[in-house]
């Protein structure tokens, strides 16, 4: 099976600097992982992924209370550009939807001593159609792959109509709507489309749409207008902003399964951590072709870098408190109330708990 993304999203458009005020847990709290703690003062400045901005928010909001002395700056420029500012030092931590490889992991590594990497947040990829009087079809991955292929080009093609029977399809032209701009989303959606039906998706995983023609919008926000003002549109995108969109079940073994947060979290569960990449460092070949019950595997999983050795100690101890809170079973609710995502099992966080002790254990 084909797991592992073969292609870095590189690029991150600049953005305004989000700031946030958020609280964490003090050291006594370390052990039970609660989050809850308050009374610390201090900066960070993280950077990175921008899937993880609303979340960022949601977190905010839930701990400025408590921590009117700590601020910390979290601009979300992008995957490319997060990974690039934290291996170079220029921030405390950072956001990726693509977990560090080659030479950016080595010299992460040699800036941290011991790099620690997270999953942080699981947010399903919705493959989102507008077709009148249809809200909800049963599409296998090869299927899905041959529309965004622009091999199947009619609503009632065979194909569909086999997995959909008593929908009465219509006669109506498929109008693939891609991503304009480099992305994640586009990066994930591909790796599935590539692992999942390989021999219906020939081109090589990517955060750059491969398929000339379709409809091509930017952002998220543009993938979602141009579905809902065309008629036999379809497309992929964050699933916190499909609204009303007609969804998609994927194919997964004989079920068909359609995207909730536990279905999506539920990919990490069965899927195998890359070997070889460090003590702390929890990156994942997502199983996107699984055949496990109830499973959704068109995911976006974005990390969370930190550094097990700072030059100072006070920052370390900040960042560690951060992230305890981030993975908390109150922070993963959080973010999953504001955006969407899916939080992360008990567990996984028990699993990364000797991870996230170890942030700043060296500083």
């Amino acid at each position: 099976m084909q797991r592992s993304i073969v292609r870095r999203v590189v690029a991150g458009a600049a953005a305004t600097t989000l700031t946030l005020v958020l609280g964490a847990c003090g050291a006594a709290n370390e052990e039970s992982g609660s989050g809850d703690g308050s009374g610390l003062s201090g900066t960070l400045d993280g950077a990175g992924a921008s899937s993880q901005e609303a979340a960022q928010q949601a977190w905010r909001a839930a701990f400025s209370e408590k921590n009117p002395d700590l601020t910390i700056n979290y601009s979300p420029i992008g995957s490319g550009g997060g990974r690039e500012r934290f291996v170079s030092g220029a921030s405390d931590f950072g956001g990726t939807d693509a977990a560090l490889e080659g030479e950016e992991l080595s010299k992460a590594k040699e800036r941290c001593g011991e790099l620690v990497e997270l999953p942080v947040y699981v947010s399903p990829v919705a493959v989102s159609f507008n077709l009148e009087g249809i809200e909800k079809l049963n599409l296998r991955p090869a299927t899905i792959a041959k529309i965004f292929n622009q091999q199947i080009t009619k609503w009632n093609a065979p194909e569909i109509a086999e997995a959909n029977p008593g929908v009465d399809l219509p006669d109506t032209p498929i109008t693939p709507v891609n991503r304009s701009d480099e992305s994640g989303t586009t990066e994930n959606f591909t790796d599935y489309l590539s692992t999942a039906a390989p021999n219906a998706w020939p081109h090589e995983v990517s955060g750059d749409w491969p398929v000339p023609g379709g409809e091509a919008a930017k952002g998220t926000s543009g993938v979602k207008s141009a579905i809902d003002a065309g008629q036999g549109t379809i497309g992929y995108l964050d699933a916190s902003q499909a609204g009303d969109l007609g969804q998609v079940a994927v194919g997964v073994g004989d079920e068909f399964v359609s995207y909730s947060p536990e279905a999506a979290a539920k990919v990490l569960e069965v899927s195998e951590r890359k070997e070889n990449q460090g003590e702390h460092v929890f990156a994942y070949d997502l199983a996107r072709d699984t055949t496990q019950s109830g499973t959704y595997p068109i995911v976006l999983v974005s990390y969370g870098m930190a550094c097990a050795n700072y030059e100072n100690a006070e920052t370390g101890e900040l960042v560690r408190s951060y992230f305890d809170y981030v993975l908390s079973e109150e922070g993963q609710r959080k973010a999953a109330d504001s955006a969407g995502s899916a939080p992360i099992s008990q567990a996984l966080r028990e699993e990364l708990r000797p991870a996230v002790e170890a942030i700043g254990a060296n500083g």
